[in-house]
């Protein structure tokens, strides 16, 4: 009986291991045609309609790319889809009381809006870890961007920067500008709650920091390896 269990629970570990490793190299070379996070958002009730427009990188301005590095993960190109010092502060500040600013790198966020519904538990930081790594392994930086740029919430059911560009630039993703790819950029923490049209004077505050940390970072001149032949 304790060999047959284990001979089951053997089975589930290795089916476990087919199906995600075999989605993520999927994802490598076809576009996700929808994502979990989507299909929970809309049957919730929060997105009466998904709105969606997948776009290849090359068909994404540089600026926008640049824009959710500056103001997201400054050190995407670098590391290995974890920012330590980011989390450490993160668990610091968690441990005094403080409001979390959050330590996920791109990498992450791109793990958990592909692969995993929107709840908190540890379970599901730990498939958000293990989808990362994942990534980090089977995709390149500039394939994992493309997705995270195809798949992130910008409104109420608008999802990828297509859909954003269009809706509120009334412009494709390959024409926006520093300042909307700003401005597209620091609403992510909650895109719902932060709007591109009418923004507050805190996220034009956010949009002012951001261009300048573009500039820091060196420009689009950072992000061109994204548009490179691999």
């Amino acid at each position: 009986m304790f060999k047959r269990i284990l001979k089951w629970i053997a089975k589930i570990i290795l089916i476990f291991f087919g199906i995600t490793i075999g989605l993520v190299l999927i994802y490598k070379f076809i576009n996700p045609p929808i994502t979990p996070f989507m299909i929970v958002k809309y049957f919730e009730g929060e997105a009466s309609v998904i709105q969606k427009d997948w776009v290849s990188i090359e068909e994404i301005s540089s600026e926008i790319p640049l824009a959710v590095i500056a103001a997201e993960d400054q050190k995407f190109m670098n590391h290995n889809g974890f920012d330590m010092e980011a989390i450490e502060k993160a668990i610091e500040n968690n441990s005094k009381g403080k409001r979390l600013k959050g330590g996920s790198t791109i990498s992450q966020q791109t793990a958990k809006n592909v692969f995993l519904v929107p709840n908190r538990s540890w379970v599901r930081k730990g498939l958000e870890t293990y989808f990362t790594f994942l990534i980090e392994l089977f995709w390149s930086k500039g394939r994992i961007m493309e997705v995270y740029l195809n798949v992130i919430e910008q409104g109420d059911g608008i999802y990828g920067v297509q859909a954003s560009s269009i809706i509120h630039f009334n412009k494709d993703a390959k024409k926006v500008n520093r300042s909307q790819a700003a401005l597209m950029a620091v609403v992510l923490p909650n895109p719902v709650k932060y709007k591109i049209k009418n923004p507050s004077g805190y996220i034009r505050g956010r949009q002012s920091w951001t261009i300048r940390q573009m500039g820091n970072l060196g420009g689009t001149s950072i992000v061109k390896p994204m548009y490179e032949s691999e």
